[in-house]
C-alpha cells in the first residue's frame, strides 16, 4: 500500500522527491557552486566581503522562503520557475538554496581562506555524488536516507579533492597524503550529519571545523 501510494505521488507531482536521482539538481548544486568560487577569485574580493554578500542573500533567501510559504499563489508561482531544481518535500518547506548560502558564508566566516575554499568545494561535490551513488548503489542503510555506499563516495571525493587541492596549494608529502586521507573521513562524517541538519549548512561548517583542527595537528595548509 505504501509503496503504491509512494508511486502514485511520483507520477502526479511535477517535482522530485528525495529518492529520486534528480540530475538537474545536482548539476545545479555543482555549477552554483562553481561558479560562486569563480565569481570570488576573478572578482578579487576579500573573504570578508564574500561572506556578508553571502549572509545578505541568505537573509533574502530566507524572507522570500517565508513568503512563499504564507502565499499560495506566490508559492505556485515561483515553483514554474524552480520546478527543475525543487524536491516535493521542498513545496511546502524551506529549501536548500537559503542553507547553502548560509553554510559558505559562515565557512568563510569562521576559517582561513584554503581551509572554508576545501570545505566548500566538499558540498560542491561530495553532497551531490554521494546522493547520486547512494540512490543507485545505497543496499546498506547507516540512517533512512544514508547509505554505507554513499559514504564512502562521499569519502573518496573528499579525498580526491583534497589532494588535488593539496597538490595545488602545498608541496606534496607524506603529510599531504594522511591530512587527504583523513579530510576524506571528515568530509564523510559532515555528509552524514545532513540526516540531521540541513547538508548545504553542515556540510561545509563541520567539515570546516574538521580541516581547520587536522591542520593544526597535520600542517598542511
Amino acid at each position: 500500500m505504501g509503496q503504491a501510494l509512494q508511486s502514485l505521488v511520483r507520477i502526479s507531482s511535477p517535482l522530485r522527491m528525495r529518492s529520486d536521482l534528480h540530475i538537474t539538481r545536482k548539476l545545479w548544486h555543482m555549477a552554483t557552486g562553481l561558479i560562486g568560487l569563480t565569481v570570488y577569485y576573478k572578482s578579487g574580493l576579500s573573504t570578508d566581503v564574500m561572506a556578508t554578500a553571502l549572509l545578505i542573500f541568505s537573509a533574502c533567501s530566507f524572507l522570500v522562503e517565508f513568503l512563499r510559504l504564507r502565499n499560495e499563489k506566490m508559492n505556485q508561482f515561483l515553483m514554474i520557475f524552480m520546478k527543475p531544481i525543487m524536491r516535493e518535500s521542498e513545496k511546502n518547506s524551506v529549501s536548500g538554496m537559503p542553507f547553502y548560502a548560509l553554510g559558505v558564508s559562515l565557512s568563510l566566516f569562521f576559517f582561513p581562506e584554503t581551509i572554508a575554499v576545501l570545505s566548500v568545494l566538499f558540498l560542491i561535490f561530495a553532497d551531490p555524488i554521494a546522493s547520486f551513488c547512494g540512490i543507485l548503489y545505497g543496499r546498506d542503510k547507516i540512517f533512512p536516507n544514508k547509505s554505507l555506499q554513499g559514504t564512502i563516495a562521499a569519502f573518496t571525493v573528499c579525498y580526491i579533492v583534497t589532494l588535488v587541492y593539496g597538490l595545488i596549494h602545498a608541496s606534496p608529502s607524506m603529510n599531504l597524503l594522511v591530512f587527504s586521507i583523513v579530510a576524506g573521513v571528515i568530509g564523510a562524517v559532515s555528509e552524514l550529519c545532513s540526516q540531521f541538519v540541513d547538508d548545504n549548512l553542515c556540510i561545509p561548517v563541520i567539515s570546516g571545523l574538521g580541516l581547520f583542527l587536522l591542520n593544526f595537528l597535520i600542517t598542511v595548509f
